[in-house]
């Protein structure tokens, strides 16, 4: 497992380029500061895509049913394994920190019996 720190300059291509890679993996979203302790914003849904957006400096996870939207990150750091992208820890300007764990669906055998 080798963690990354991605430069600031990187953040819109490279979100742009890893979410066609990464759509329908399920997701969870940690939130962890000293403030508010650990908490889990998200526990294993569907991704839909993740942005950077360089005018509002926002990172934004869209999953089913739920938009994330960290502003202000100060720093980003991937998780890549052989099998590609396992996790990213985005850092906020509060210090706040949301960990994006990924992981293939589940695939159940198909049964096509009634």
């Amino acid at each position: 497992m080798a963690t990354v720190k991605l430069d600031k300059e990187v953040w819109q291509p490279y979100f742009d380029r890893i979410s066609k890679l990464i759509l329908g993996k399920q997701t969870e979203i940690e939130v962890a500061s000293l403030n508010i302790g650990v908490q889990i914003a998200a526990k294993w849904v569907p991704l839909l895509g993740i942005t950077y957006d360089h005018k509002n400096d926002l990172v934004e996870v869209l999953l089913e049913g739920l938009d994330h939207l960290i502003r202000h990150p100060r720093d980003i750091y991937i998780n890549q394994e052989p099998a590609g992208l396992t996790s990213m820890e985005v850092i906020d300007a509060d210090d706040v920190r949301q960990i994006i764990r990924l992981r293939d669906p589940l695939m159940l055998p198909y049964d096509p019996s009634p």
